[in-house]
């Protein structure tokens, strides 16, 4: 991979975080708030978030192309910059914006990095919670500059912790995972953040999530998260995820023996 400056990029996306996410957290102010699509909203924290980030790695990586989640929106055809372009990057500015207008601390700010089609960098940082997850492919996972290193999942289902966000499934995979077997330890929600998901996976919280939608964005810098700890994420086809393969249905999981265990379990694949 080409030369980064890991910890410029950890410092920019901070830095922005605390300039515009924090600031208008539970002060949103009428007009702050727009509909973007069937249970989805978009906040000016979004765009100014997305604009300075994208200046920041501009400056960082001068010539390296940024697709950000809202302008996409505008210009769907960046999405195929993700494909094979030697170096691209990726820009969730507030993952969770829901809850970030509902109120809740688990929205995160996120940027991946990548290479030749590879998800090979990814930071998630989460400004309520205090902690910037940071990995690098071949470098390892680090939660506030600590290196991660997650404990073995257990083998029996019943005891796995998890959760799947239904807010996109097929009501036939609804119903396999209401009749897998999941003990008490499964958590279903309309919304499963991944800036708050993928890092449960990476230090142990969580042994797998499920996903339905599969924007680059929202898995590009968790997908390298979860690696760096000896995770997984992949399709259902058991194809791993790549940022620029559009596709539905995505299952992240703490290890192999752990994905092929929970794709048994909901008859998925």
């Amino acid at each position: 991979m080409t030369r980064l400056d890991v910890d410029a990029v950890t410092a920019l996306v901070e830095d922005v975080a605390a300039a515009v996410v924090t600031p208008r957290f539970r002060a949103l102010r009428d007009g702050d708030v727009r509909a973007k699509g069937p249970g989805d909203v978009v906040t000016v924290v979004d765009h100014e978030a997305e604009a300075l980030l994208a200046a920041g790695l501009s400056r960082l990586l001068p010539g390296v192309p940024v697709v950000g989640e809202e302008d996409v929106a505008a210009r769907p055809e960046l999405l195929e910059l993700l494909v094979d372009a030697p170096l691209a990057w990726v820009v969730d500015p507030l993952d969770g914006t829901r809850g970030f207008v509902e109120g809740s601390g688990d929205h995160s700010v996120m940027v991946g990095l990548v290479e030749h089609g590879r998800a090979v960098a990814g930071w998630i940082h989460q400004p309520e919670h205090g902690v910037t997850f940071v990995a690098e492919q071949g470098s390892g996972a680090f939660a506030g500059g600590v290196r991660l290193t997650r404990p073995a999942p257990p083998a029996a289902l019943a005891q796995l912790r998890g959760g799947v966000a239904t807010r996109y499934l097929p009501d036939d995979v609804v119903a396999a995972v209401a009749a897998a077997g999941f003990g008490a330890g499964l958590e279903t929600s309309l919304g499963m953040w991944s800036g708050l998901w993928y890092p449960k996976v990476a230090t142990g919280e969580a042994d797998f999530v499920l996903f339905w939608r599969t924007w680059p964005w929202d898995h590009t810098p968790g997908a390298v998260l979860v690696r760096e700890v000896g995770g997984v994420s992949r399709r259902l086809d058991g194809t791993d995820f790549r940022p620029g393969v559009p596709g539905t249905g995505l299952l992240v999981a703490a290890d192999d023996a752990t994905w092929h265990a929970v794709r048994g379990a909901l008859g998925l694949g």
